[in-house]
């Protein structure tokens, strides 16, 4: 499992993130807080506090791909 953080501040954005997600066949999940939705759910992405950075936990080994595609919504970590 790797983490990474980003920022999602505008509805495109957040739509933008979880179609990327979504293409790729490991789970993902965002942490806001205390609360923990699969990255691939528009609805679960939306429910979270997206006024403060939030954490994106890939669980796969082979992620490079798709991190260095999260790059434009990654906050200074």
């Amino acid at each position: 499992m790797q983490a990474v953080t980003v920022s999602l501040t505008q509805v495109n954005e957040v739509q933008q993130f979880v179609n990327l997600v979504s293409r790729f066949p490991f789970d993902v999940d965002v942490v806001s807080g205390r609360y923990t939705v699969n990255a691939k759910s528009l609805l679960g992405v939306y429910s979270l506090d997206l006024g403060r950075p939030l954490q994106v936990l890939l669980y796969s080994d082979d992620c490079e791909e798709l991190k260095k595609q999260l790059e434009p919504y990654m906050s200074g970590e």
